[in-house]
């Protein structure tokens, strides 16, 4: 069971929560920061929440909706000061419900044994804003929000792999996942993902290049490619950025599409294997002191061949990648 210390000074404006997960901090800090996850473990359980928007880097906006069992909505959101991972989040939070009461968040992850010590101090505008916060029931809300967390923490864990699994938390399909080192810093590595010029240097398998690629880099802008093969013919791609944190990751979907960005069906290109409409794709960027280290998941794809193909033509992809950075 996880520990949780909730103290509120006497005359205070603040609320400081300390938690205790058996669990490494990075893994906790990127349960806490993966709007896929947030649905299962924000706020107390009989809540349901639906993530509208949440960009987690300095600027970027949060908004999430709650319901009740009786069909109560409610609003919360903010903006995020300071994302440094996996050490410290600074972002506001505002209830729509009482608007212009806004209170800051400061939440440092330490790593202690194994386990991760977690301080969320929440700042409040005056010392009323604080103590009507506690008198809504907060800190039972605290603590069953604290176990769903370590519950969360717990079935990843014994997933056997530290890394958050997409086709876990998907639920659809299987999934490709790739690690490539490049001998190059990761700003460069991440300008070949989101600068389109860059990005048509490497995309695409060994015997195809890619004509066309445009980045509207940002959540909830799309991004469109093609790729053209031996015959001369175009394959077109598109799809929805859903997380960018720069330089660490990027999260979008991605689909097939005609030359528009309308997405077709894979038959569109010929293609009879069953494909999903929709993919995932999702890229992370480590440094290693003048080094990238790169982790690609392509998630939702069909059973088959066409696994061992997508695995094939990203890897000939990541050869390309390797050659322009040089």
């Amino acid at each position: 069971m996880a520990q949780t210390d909730i103290k509120a000074p006497p005359g205070k404006q603040e609320i400081i929560v300390t938690r205790t997960y058996n669990a490494p901090r990075e893994l906790v800090y990127k349960t806490l920061t993966d709007p896929k996850l947030i649905p299962q473990w924000w706020g107390p359980r009989y809540l349901t929440t639906k993530v509208e928007i949440m960009e987690v880097k300095p600027g970027g906006q949060w908004r999430f909706i709650q319901q009740d069992p009786e069909g109560n909505t409610y609003g919360f959101r903010g903006v995020y000061h300071l994302a440094k991972s996996p050490e410290l989040l600074i972002y506001t939070m505002e209830w729509d419900g009482l608007p212009d009461h806004v209170l800051m968040n400061i939440d440092r992850f330490e790593e202690r044994d194994g386990k991760t010590i977690c301080t969320s101090c929440s700042i409040f505008e005056t010392v009323e804003d604080r103590d009507g916060m506690l008198q809504t029931g907060m800190e039972d809300g605290t603590r069953d929000e604290t176990e769903r967390i370590a519950e969360l923490l717990t079935k990843v864990i014994q997933q056997g792999d530290i890394e958050l699994d997409l086709r876990q938390l998907a639920g659809n399909g299987r999934s490709v996942k790739i690690v490539r080192e490049f001998d190059a810093p990761r700003e460069r590595v991440w300008q070949s993902w989101t600068d389109p010029d860059k990005y048509i240097c490497w995309s695409g398998p060994k015997d195809y290049y890619a004509p066309y690629a445009k980045f509207d880099l940002r959540v909830g802008g799309k991004h469109l490619s093609s790729m053209r093969g031996p015959d001369g013919k175009d394959i077109w791609s598109t799809g929805i950025y859903k997380e960018i944190i720069e330089p660490n990751r990027i999260v979008m979907t991605d689909s097939f599409s005609d030359e528009q960005g309308h997405i077709v069906p894979a038959s569109h290109y010929g293609i009879v294997t069953d494909f999903s409409m929709e993919l995932e794709v999702e890229v992370t960027f480590e440094d290693l002191g003048g080094k990238t280290r790169m982790t690609l998941e392509h998630c939702g794809l069909p059973e088959g061949e066409i696994l061992e193909l997508t695995k094939e033509g990203w890897n000939q992809s990541f050869d390309k990648l390797a050659e322009c950075l040089r």
